[in-house]
C-alpha cells in the first residue's frame, strides 16, 4: 500500500512538473511568433499589446520564462521533480553556452561600461569561462537551464529598464555609416533567447537525460520549421497584397467588354477586359500591362525544358547504364554540379558572347531560350542521373534474364521507375531560370525600357520554304521581354504607370505578383505530372 501510495504521489507530482514545463515551452513559443511578427512589422515595438508596451511585455516575459526554467531546474537537483539528468550537459551546449556569454560580457564591457580592448577581453574571458564552468560542471539538470534562464533574465531585464529602448541605437562607427536600430535588435534578441530557453524547457519537460534531449531538438527543430513556413507565407500574402491593387485595375466584365478575337475565322468580343494582363506597355494605353512580358516568359521557360530535357535525360541514361565508372563519370558529376553552381551573370555571358553573334548578332528569344536551357541542363543530368541510379538492380537483372535488351529494359523498367524523381528535378530547375534577369538582360531584351504592346508568336511565326533550313521563325529572332527583366525595368528605370509614385508601385508589385503566379503555375503542372508518372507506376 505504501509504495502504491508513493507511486501515486510521484505521478500527481510529475504531471504537474510536466505541465509547467510544458507551459514555459508554449510561453516560448508565444515569444518566438511576437518577435517574428516583429521583425516583419506585422506589429511595432511601440505598440501596446493590452495597454502594456510592447517591449515591456516582451522584457516581462523573458523575466518569467527565465526565472520559470532555473526554478525547474534547481528543483530537479533538490530532488523535488523527478527526472533522469545525465552527469553534465555535454561539451557542445557547454561550448554554446560559453561562446554566448563570452559575446555579452563583451557587449556589455565595451559598449555598456565603456571598457578599453583590455577591459572587455578579460570581461569576455570571466564570463564565458563561467558560463563553460556552471554549464559542464554541474548535473545536466542545472546545466541546461541556469545558463539558459539566466540569458533570458539578463535580456528581459535590459528591455525592462530601458537600457535597450524603443529610441535605442547602436552607430558600429564604420565609414559605411551602419547601425543596429532597436526596432531590429529587440526581436532578434528575444527570437535567439526564446528558442534557448525553449531548449531547456523542452529538455526538461522530458526529464531530462536522452528522452530531454530528443524533445529539445524537436523542438528546435519544429520552431524553425514553423518559422520557415511562416516567413513563405508572409512573403506570398505580402506580394500578394502590395498587387493585387494594381493587377485589377480597369478590370470589367460584360457583353463586348474585352478585345475582338479570331478564332477559325470568327471573330468576337471577350467577356471580359483585364488591361493588366491583356495590354502591354504604352504612352496611349490607359492602363499598361505585362501581356507580352508573360507570353514571353512561358516560352521562354517552354524552350529552356524542351531543349535540355532531352539532352539531360539521354546524357543521364548514358553515363548510368552504358558508361564504365571510371575517371570519365567522376569528371562528369564535377562538371555538372559546378555547372549548376554556377552564377547566372556567367551563363548570360556565355549566351552573348557566344549564342548572340551566332543568331543573327543580336539579342533575340531563341538565344534567352537556349542561355536559360545551359542553365537547367546541369541539374536535369544530375537529378535524373541520381534517379535512375535509385532504381533497384533486381529490375535490370529481371529484365535481362527474360532476354530483353539494354534499350528496351532502360526505356520500360529504367525510365518509368525513375521519372517522377526525374520531373522534380526539372520542377526545381523551372522554378529557377523563371525568374533569372541577367541572361534575359544580356541575351534576350534590347532596352530597358519593356517592348510595347507587340506580343511573340511563335506558333504562328513558323514558315516553309524549299531552301534550307527548310522551316524559319522570324519570332524567335526577334528581341522581347519576360517578367523578371520588366520587373528589374520598373524598378531601376521607373517604367510605369505615370509620374505618380503610388501608381508606378502598384503596377511594380502587380508585375511580381503575375511573376510569382507564373512560377506558381509552373510548379503545379510540373508537380500535377509527377503524381501522374507515380501513380502510373505504382497502378503499373
Amino acid at each position: 500500500m505504501a509504495g502504491a501510495t508513493d507511486t501515486a504521489l510521484v505521478s500527481e507530482d510529475t504531471s504537474e512538473t510536466e505541465a509547467v514545463a510544458a507551459g514555459a515551452v508554449g510561453l516560448a513559443a508565444v515569444l518566438f511568433a511576437l518577435s517574428l511578427a516583429s521583425v516583419f512589422e506585422l506589429v511595432t515595438i511601440t505598440d501596446p499589446v493590452a495597454g502594456v508596451p510592447m517591449v515591456a511585455l516582451l522584457g516581462g516575459l523573458l523575466v518569467v520564462l527565465g526565472f520559470a526554467v532555473v526554478t525547474f531546474g534547481v528543483g530537479s537537483r533538490l530532488g523535488y521533480v523527478a527526472t533522469d539528468p545525465r552527469p553534465t550537459a555535454g561539451l557542445l551546449a557547454s561550448g554554446t553556452f560559453g561562446l554566448i556569454w563570452f559575446v555579452v560580457g563583451g557587449l556589455v564591457a565595451s559598449q555598456t561600461l565603456g571598457l578599453g580592448t583590455a577591459g572587455w577581453v578579460v570581461a569576455s574571458l570571466v564570463t564565458g569561462g563561467a558560463a563553460f564552468a556552471v554549464s559542464a560542471l554541474p548535473r545536466e539538470d542545472i546545466g541546461s537551464t541556469l545558463p539558459a534562464g539566466a540569458l533570458a533574465v539578463f535580456a528581459g531585464v535590459v528591455f525592462l529598464t530601458g537600457v535597450i529602448g524603443p529610441s535605442w541605437l547602436w552607430d558600429l562607427g564604420w565609414e559605411q555609416q551602419a547601425s543596429f536600430n532597436a526596432e531590429f535588435t529587440i526581436p532578434v534578441l528575444t527570437a535567439f533567447c526564446s528558442l534557448l530557453v525553449g531548449w531547456a524547457a523542452a529538455k526538461a519537460y522530458g526529464g531530462f537525460g536522452a528522452r530531454g534531449r530528443h524533445i529539445g531538438a524537436y523542438v528546435l527543430v519544429y520552431l524553425n520549421a514553423i518559422s520557415i513556413i511562416a516567413l513563405l507565407f508572409l512573403l506570398v500574402a505580402f506580394t500578394v497584397l502590395k498587387g493585387l491593387p494594381g493587377l485589377f485595375k480597369g478590370l470589367a466584365f460584360g457583353a463586348g467588354a474585352g478585345p475582338e478575337v479570331t478564332l477559325v475565322g470568327v471573330t468576337f468580343s471577350l467577356p471580359v477586359s483585364w488591361p493588366f494582363v491583356m495590354n502591354g506597355v504604352a504612352l496611349l494605353n490607359d492602363v499598361n500591362g505585362v501581356l507580352p512580358a508573360i507570353v514571353g516568359t512561358i516560352w521562354l521557360v517552354v524552350g529552356a525544358v524542351l531543349f535540355a530535357v532531352p539532352l539531360g535525360i539521354g546524357a543521364a541514361v548514358f553515363i548510368t547504364e552504358y558508361a564504365d565508372r571510371g575517371r570519365f563519370t567522376q569528371v562528369v558529376e564535377i562538371a555538372t554540379n559546378g555547372l549548376w553552381s554556377t552564377p547566372s551573370i556567367v551563363f548570360g555571358l556565355f549566351g552573348l558572347a557566344f549564342l548572340v553573334p551566332r543568331l543573327g548578332n543580336q539579342k533575340s528569344l531563341l538565344a534567352g531560350m537556349l542561355t536559360l536551357g545551359f542553365m537547367l541542363l546541369p541539374l536535369v543530368v544530375i537529378t535524373s542521373r541520381e534517379s535512375m541510379l535509385a532504381v533497384p538492380d533486381e529490375y535490370r537483372d529481371a529484365s535481362a534474364a527474360l532476354g530483353v535488351t539494354k534499350w528496351q529494359t532502360v526505356r520500360s523498367i529504367v525510365l518509368p521507375a525513375a521519372l517522377p524523381g526525374i520531373v522534380t528535378g526539372i520542377i526545381l530547375g523551372v522554378g529557377r531560370i523563371a525568374g533569372e534577369t541577367a541572361p534575359i538582360l544580356l541575351t534576350m531584351s534590347g532596352s530597358v525600357a519593356p517592348p510595347g504592346s507587340q506580343t511573340v508568336d511563335v506558333l504562328g511565326g513558323f514558315q516553309l520554304q524549299y531552301a534550307p533550313p527548310f522551316v524559319t521563325n522570324p519570332e524567335l529572332m526577334q528581341a522581347t521581354s519576360a517578367l523578371p527583366y520588366q520587373l528589374y525595368s520598373l524598378i531601376t528605370a521607373g517604367v510605369g504607370q505615370s509620374s505618380n509614385i503610388s501608381a508606378i508601385d502598384e503596377f511594380r508589385w502587380a508585375t511580381a505578383l503575375i511573376l510569382l503566379v507564373v512560377v506558381l503555375g509552373f510548379y503545379a503542372i510540373g508537380i500535377a505530372t509527377r503524381y501522374y508518372f507515380r501513380s502510373k507506376l505504382q497502378h503499373d
